[in-house]
């Protein structure tokens, strides 16, 4: 069986613009950047001739790209009458922790809760869901912004599709875990979920500034 050929990945727009061996790293810093530039090359050489130039003399908008473009264009300023909600993880898994705060009062923390070890992708997803539940309790029209497009997926399809053993130190977490996506299962509610345009608004108010 042939050794499978080397390829090139050119960022030139994304979290980490440069040169990039193989797909998995390159995936990681255009998923979820908008309006992400980057192709692959056969050789080393054309990438690095590649990088060097515009992205634009190699390729081609397709119809996905200009339809992201035209979002960040039309995205504006955020709004201020909302709750923005994050996590972070000290190695993943690892310390778990995820919190909420109130745009309308300066990013005010309104809610925060950690757990021993959990994935960033978790702690996005009950923040999502943790926000949801008390904007609805309180019956507030206020719209919910989070920068993780993956927790927003797994919310809208009310699944936490995490592949996070159970262990006694996940146990509790994983519980938790259950009951969000209960309630997501058993609730109705009219809170917008919008994506963070971190390109646009910088990271967003509730990030844990561990970056």
């Amino acid at each position: 069986m042939a050794a499978k050929k080397q390829k090139y990945y050119v960022v030139w727009e994304g979290e980490q613009p440069g040169i990039y061996t193989d797909w998995n790293t390159c995936k990681k810093q255009v998923e979820h950047f908008l309006g992400a530039k980057y192709k692959s090359f056969e050789t080393k050489e054309e990438a690095e001739n590649a990088f060097a130039q515009q992205w634009s003399d190699f390729i081609h908008p397709s119809k996905q790209t200009i339809k992201r473009e035209t979002e960040l264009k039309q995205a504006g300023n955020y709004e201020t009458n909302a709750i923005a909600v994050d996590a972070a993880c000290s190695g993943n898994p690892g310390k778990m922790e995820y919190q909420g705060v109130d745009l309308s009062h300066g990013g005010r923390q309104i809610f925060h809760w950690e757990y021993p070890k959990g994935t960033n992708n978790i702690g996005e997803f009950l923040a999502i869901v943790h926000g949801l539940s008390m904007l609805k309790q309180t019956n507030c029209p206020f719209i919910l912004y989070s920068d993780s497009q993956i927790a927003i997926s797994w919310v809208k399809q009310k699944q936490c599709k995490t592949k996070l053993a159970r262990t006694p130190e996940t146990e509790k977490l994983l519980d938790i875990v259950a009951r969000a996506e209960a309630w997501l299962q058993n609730n109705t509610y009219t809170t917008e979920i919008r994506k963070w345009h971190t390109q646009l608004w910088g990271e967003i108010p509730a990030d844990f500034g561990r970056k």
